[in-house]
Parts: structure tokens; sequence; C-alpha cells
């Protein structure tokens, strides 16, 4: 039974889509690179999607609390802290839905969790010791995430920029940009915010310290 000293620490990043979440979880990996860190994304736990035909699969709102099977996320979360391993989910997007591979995740001494829904269920937010939330302009994101989906995705434009106006941008003020009075410290600048990234790395080394001698004078 895992004891409160060997449980990990549980960072939960958020923000709207293309805010600069991943690079902020990314920056604080980098950052703590000589510790046992592992990053946990909320895309991976779309919904399994296999019984819906490729129309109905494309029709999905995807910014929206029930497209995420939240469930199985708050599962294997509890696992981990409990120090078990886990087998994550692939959500292939080519095919939208979730692939019959799984990755295999051995427990970690710090946990990043990224996405923009994960403040949004009370499970989630109880087993975090520090939630964040990225926070950027939306002219900002929509021009990032042109750039992303054009790019890494091959979509059309005229595609990115409906979805956007149709689901991305009244899903964000209606579900993620609440969320943000639930965070501990809010991140303007995504991972360009240098001075956040050290404020963060600098607390969570202090969590892990008081953990490791925690465990020294059991």
């Amino acid at each position: 039974m895992a004891t409160e000293q060997s449980r990990p620490v549980i960072i939960g990043v958020t923000g709207g889509s293309s805010s600069g979440k991943t690079s902020v979880s990314r920056a604080i990996y980098d950052e703590l690179a000589n510790e046992s860190i592992m990053i946990l994304q909320q895309d991976a736990y779309y919904n399994d999607q296999s019984e819906m035909t490729m129309a109905e699969r494309r029709a999905v709102n995807y910014d929206h609390p029930l497209a995420f099977d939240t469930d199985l996320l708050v599962e294997q979360l509890n696992q981990l802290r409990h120090n078990q391993p886990i087998e994550e989910p692939v959500y292939d997007y080519t095919i939208s839905t979730r692939s019959e591979e799984t990755i295999h995740q051995e427990p970690k001494d710090v946990i990043i969790v990224e996405g923009i829904l994960i403040l949004d269920d009370k499970r989630l937010r109880d087993l975090m010791d520090i939630k964040v939330f990225v926070d950027t302009d939306d002219d900002i994101r929509i021009i990032r995430r042109i750039q992303r989906d054009t790019k890494e995705r091959k979509r059309d434009l005229d595609w990115i920029i409906d979805q956007y106006l149709t689901t991305v941008k009244p899903m964000y003020h209606q579900f993620v940009e609440p969320t943000k009075r639930y965070a501990d410290l809010i991140v303007p600048e995504g991972g360009e915010n240098q001075v956040a990234i050290d404020l963060l790395t600098t607390k969570i080394r202090s969590i892990l310290l008081q953990k490791k001698n925690g465990r020294m004078n059991d």
C-alpha cells in the first residue's frame, strides 16, 4: 500500500487549445529531467469510438467534456498514484478513435497531467498537488492552431476555421476558461514564461525533497 511519502507529485497543466500548455509541460519535464517524471496527456483518453461510422466520428465535439473517457483517466491516475503500472491508451487521429495499441507506463515520482479539461472534473482536481492554467489570448491560439493543423494534421484551412468558430472557441468559454478559478497558478504566454517555469520546478523539487526526507524518517 502506497504511503503519502511514496505517492507521486501530480501536476495538472490546462488551458485552451494551442495555449502553450504542452510547451509548459515539456519545459517542466526538461527542467526535472534528472527526476523520475512522466507526462500523461488527456488527448490519449478520448472515447473509444470504434463502433461509430467515420461520419459520426467526424461529427463529435472533441472540445466537450463528454468526448473524454474521464473515468479511465481517473482510474489509471489512481493506479499510478498507488505505484501501479498502467496501459495508457493511444488515440489515432487518422481514424478518429482509439488505437488497439497501448503504452505501458511505470509509475513515476512526478506525473504531469496535461489537457484542456483536466480541471473540469472534481475527481481529477482532487488528485492534483499543483494546478496550472496557461492563459493565452484567443487570437494567438487560433493562429497557432492553424499552423499546427495545416502542417502536422494536414487539414484544410477552411475546415480548421469553421471548427474553431463552431466548437473550439465556444467550448473554451463555456467549459475551459471557467476552470481557471481552480488553478493554483495562472501562467501567461505559455512556455515562454520562464519565471513561471522556474517557480513551478522549484516548488516541485521542494515537495519531492519533503517526501524523500519523510521516507528516510519512517
